[in-house]
């Protein structure tokens, strides 16, 4: 049998179909852009996911040229939806989705702030209060959009939107329901009618059904099955948030094992067992698995591969004519110059800051700072600082952790787009001072994805049987010397934060 893994991202779908044994057999990927209609403002309609995943399923299951009988099942995760697209009694969308990306809830975040207990929100929830939660975003969708509220029957996240699509029946898992915060009881893991009162929101906007990520919400229309050439009543999975799932990729069930999830953003996480969760500056809420007393706790930075994006966007036209004559990448044309730009960048520290900042500092209102710039430096020295930079965050985040806490192994896996440069993953590990594994397919949350066919259809017993499935590619270890070099500007990064914030407040109400 096959199983095949979905999984929705910001900026792309990808669909892989791997045999029981976990060995790739075909992938497809699609792409697409956030729309920004406004400065902090990021959302996207909802069809887009739905067109990208039946693209990317015919065209997976065309190159692997197998029968559709011999599909156990589909599984999928996606992007944190944020507040989730608002559909009507019918299930039609009547607005884009605010997803997590988005900022515009700051006023909603304020009041929050100075009405709801901070330890009382933290106690029901696990996690505190940002315009990226979700339960923020519907706020302010109730308090700037009257008539989408009035018409609002439910809100969904991306992949459960897909899901009713592909199935005609409706719910979330656990994994995305708690990272809604606000209203999800992570005590109870279900929703919070006393939070919802005190927020204003009324519960049965939400799913009623939560089920685990290895459950089956539905089996696949007649209608759908025409569409996308896979047999009428197959299985669908209920998957969850593209987070969790990127750590179960890498085959992590145990305390202390934890994954750095690199690509247009950052997520960081490990898992802690029977356990309250240690600090609201990390977000918490159940894994993908062993939901009942499993606890996946992470950090997130908004900007990681978008960084380098951004710059190559801007500033890396000769690379990108230079690269398409040529047949390069305009990413490994920069990377081979910041390779010869010594460790620090010579006096550039960058605060990674572009779209404002979630964990650990949660401030919606940081900007981006290019600090120590020179008519020496070139565009490979602010190319390395930007690379330098997520390395910082990502250490931030590790420290706020171990800070509560938390223990670490020394080794942390690396998923993503981002884990395909040599030079960033190095930098990574010198930064942290943690040895980074890279897996060999670099599959990531699909591949998690995948298992949960397995694993909800019973052709794996157990969480444990994912183990079998991972193969390393090799393991980058963090250099001491290096390691003590940028520790000294590490405390440089955290102390210009500190010294800029309210000059970057100042400005962002400008």
């Amino acid at each position: 049998m096959y199983l095949i893994g979905t999984d929705i991202g910001t900026t792309g779908t990808k669909t892989v179909i791997l045999d029981e044994n976990g060995n790739l057999v075909s992938k497809a990927t699609k792409t697409y852009k956030v729309n920004t209609p406004k400065a902090s403002w990021a959302e996207q309609d909802a069809n887009i996911w739905l067109d990208a995943f039946v693209a990317t399923l015919k065209e997976s299951v065309e190159k692997a040229n197998i029968n559709p009988s011999e599909i156990a099942g589909v599984s999928l995760s996606g992007l944190y939806g944020g507040s989730g697209v608002p559909v009507d009694k019918n299930m039609n969308p009547i607005y884009p989705c605010l997803i997590w990306m988005d900022r515009r809830a700051w006023k909603e975040t304020q009041w929050v702030k100075e009405n709801i207990a901070k330890d009382k929100l933290f106690e029901i929830t696990g996690n505190y209060v940002d315009s990226y939660f979700g339960f923020t975003k519907i706020m302010w969708i109730r308090n700037n959009l009257p008539d989408v509220w009035k018409n609002t029957f439910k809100f969904v996240s991306p992949k459960d939107y897909v899901i009713y699509k592909l199935t005609g029946e409706l719910s979330t898992d656990y994994s995305s329901a708690g990272n809604l915060g606000g209203i999800f009881d992570i005590r109870t893991k279900n929703w919070s009618k006393e939070m919802g009162e005190a927020l204003g929101i009324p519960i049965d906007m939400l799913p009623e059904k939560i089920l685990h990520s290895k459950d089956i919400a539905g089996y696949l229309t007649e209608e759908m099955a025409k569409l996308t050439g896979l047999k009428e009543g197959t299985p669908i999975i209920s998957g969850g948030i593209d987070a969790p799932m990127a750590q179960l990729s890498a085959g992590v069930l145990n305390e202390g094992e934890h994954v750095f999830m690199a690509g247009t953003s950052t997520c960081w996480g490990t898992l802690l067992y029977d356990k309250k969760p240690p600090t609201p500056q990390l977000v918490n809420y159940p894994y993908v698995v062993n939901e009942e007393n499993c606890l996946y706790t992470f950090g997130g930075s908004a900007t990681t591969g978008a960084l380098v994006n951004w710059f190559i966007d801007e500033f890396g036209q000769l690379e990108k004519s230079f690269g398409d004559q040529a047949g390069y990448s305009p990413y490994d044309l920069l990377e081979l110059k910041a390779k010869k730009i010594p460790l620090g960048s010579e006096g550039l520290i960058v605060l990674p800051y572009f779209m404002g900042e979630r964990s650990p500092i949660w401030d919606p209102d940081s900007r981006g700072v290019i600090l120590g710039l020179s008519l020496y430096h070139k565009k490979e020295h602010i190319y390395r600082a930007l690379m330098e930079s997520a390395a910082y965050s990502l250490r931030h985040n590790m420290e706020t952790a171990k800070s509560s806490g938390i223990k670490l192994n020394s080794d942390c896996w690396i998923v993503g787009g981002v884990a395909n440069s040599t030079l960033w993953t190095s930098i990574f590990a010198d930064v942290t001072g943690y040895h980074m594994i890279k897996l060999s397919d670099n599959i990531e949350a699909p591949l998690g994805d995948a298992f949960l066919v397995g694993l909800g259809t019973g052709i794996f017993n157990k969480p444990e049987d994912i183990k079998n499935w991972i193969k390393i590619e090799s393991k980058v270890e963090a250099q001491k010397e290096n390691f003590k070099k940028y520790d000294q500007y590490y405390k440089l990064f955290l102390e210009l934060y500190e010294n800029t914030k309210e000059i970057m407040h100042k400005i962002s109400k400008l």
